[in-house]
């Protein structure tokens, strides 16, 4: 009974909570049991705080007796990834630089909404170090496990959020995605992620510039509906971030429904220049193709454009010794000896090299904007494998550097700001989860919700679970 508990939704919690079936205690109670029994394992959570916890699983349950409940999201469980400010516990980042001694008394917008709507707040979830690659492991915490096949990664950055939700440790999750960091996990873990429109989920601190431009904070979960309820808490503005759209939330709930009938959709099984698995892209392909079963019209075309991640690498370049020069020597010498080894002053592009990297994602931007004039969705694979072994940079099937072979699919959206998400299509021969990858027009993050629901409605992965030993 424990486990189906924490294998609900969280519309289907709240419901609950609702008719006095349920109440936020028993659900707090049986997710940090569950923490308890699995993390250990998986280590997917780097701070659980389990007496705050109750006690605000208490106070949301005092509410729910009186039937006024505090917001959208009141007693459910969610955790935050160790990226995003949370007040009282240290937000280390994965890395060993950071002093936990310090006063951590801030939350971030996203925490911030969360706590005002009531949600239970377990604790803290892994990450790379400062989120660099696309599996989590680090120096500091170690490494997490995928809870499909423990041995595998469950990705990165948001690697300890993807673990956690699928795992049944809480229904929603915060993650952040500066080059696929929501969708990457959400594809290895079979679960649901959206990277929404650049500003409409506030971020405060940001990452440093240029870094910022194309980092997304975002929700984490089983079920696009309950991605969409939490993107409506933590899309509320915050005047601490000064890029953010001023008019949220965004409430995409009442539209999630409306289907895909009609709409112009391309698929591309590669960008003309991707190695993508054999059964990764036959799960893709077969998931396009439903598309047209639901009465959309998908076209075989690329989105023509050549591989941007030297325009994205760049920038990551470029703010290394902005990163550096935060730190002592002293703290420079304890991070990961790769990431040591890649960000360096040495590597930063000069003035010219970053500014030509600017233009071209501003040719990008536009090029993709005059795109969407005739499709309004763009289908692709996520990424090019399926989960890979703990302790390495990435799969091994492809040529080039390890760390970037696998993921040209992701980095194109944060450069040019547009929504993409990543939706369960099914699964290898493996038992490994595989997503697909849909994406919208800038501002059009309606879109990429109702297909994916659309989708999601046609094709369940709902009774499928990790075979975790509780």
């Amino acid at each position: 009974m424990s486990d189906d508990l924490c294998y609900l939704d969280a519309t289907e919690v709240l419901s609950r909570y609702a008719n006095k079936s349920l109440s936020p205690v028993e659900m707090t109670e049986a997710v940090l049991d569950r923490i308890d029994a699995l993390n250990p394992e998986l280590n997917c959570f780097c701070v659980v705080d389990a007496e705050r916890a109750l006690a605000q699983a208490l106070e949301s349950e005092a509410r729910w007796a009186k039937g006024a409940p505090a917001g959208l999201v009141d007693g459910i469980p969610v955790s935050i990834k160790d990226l995003v400010l949370a007040k009282g516990w240290p937000t280390l980042k994965g890395s060993r630089t950071i002093d936990p001694d310090q006063a951590w008394d801030e939350d971030g917008p996203a925490t911030a909404r969360l706590r005002e709507h009531g949600a239970v707040i377990l604790g803290k979830t892994t990450t790379p170090e400062f989120g660099w690659k696309g599996a989590t492991d680090n120096t500091l915490t170690g490494i997490t496990r995928n809870p499909w096949n423990p041995a595998k990664t469950p990705g990165g950055s948001s690697g300890g959020a993807g673990a956690a939700v699928a795992a049944g440790l809480g229904p929603l999750a915060v993650g952040s995605d500066g080059g696929g960091s929501i969708r990457l996990p959400c594809h290895l873990t079979g679960l649901f992620g959206i990277k929404a429109s650049f500003g409409v989920v506030p971020a405060y601190p940001g990452q440093p510039a240029p870094l910022r431009t194309f980092s997304h904070v975002g929700p984490m979960a089983r079920s696009v509906a309950d991605a969409t309820l939490m993107l409506a808490v933590i899309s509320e503005p915050d005047h601490r971030d000064w890029l953010a759209l001023r008019d949220g939330p965004r409430d995409y709930r009442g539209i999630l429904d409306d289907g895909v009938k009609d709409l112009r959709i391309a698929y591309s099984a590669d960008f003309g220049y991707a190695p993508v698995n054999a059964e990764v892209a036959e799960l893709v392909a077969a998931a396009a193709g439903t598309f047209e079963e639901l009465g959309a019209q998908v076209e075989a075309v690329d989105p023509g454009f050549e591989d941007p991640f030297e325009i994205w690498i760049t920038h990551f370049h470029a703010a290394a010794p902005i990163l550096l020069d935060l730190m002592t020597e002293e703290q420079a010498e304890l991070m990961e000896p790769e990431l040591k080894k890649r960000w360096t002053r040495e590597a930063a592009p000069s003035l010219t090299e970053f500014f030509a990297a600017v233009a071209a994602r501003e040719d990008l931007g536009r090029h993709m904007a005059e795109f969407h004039r005739d499709y309004d969705l763009l289908l692709a694979p996520v990424a090019s494998s399926a989960a890979f072994d703990v302790g390495l940079l990435g799969p091994d099937e492809f040529e080039g550097d390890p760390h970037s072979s696998w993921i040209r699919f992701t980095p194109p959206f944060n450069l040019t700001h547009q929504p993409a998400a990543s939706v369960p299509c099914g699964f290898t021969s493996d038992g490994l989860p595989v997503g697909l990858h849909i994406i919208g027009p800038m501002h059009r993050d309606d879109l990429v919700l109702r297909a994916a629901k659309a989708y999601e409605n046609a094709k369940p992965t709902w009774d499928r679970r990790p075979e975790m030993k509780v």
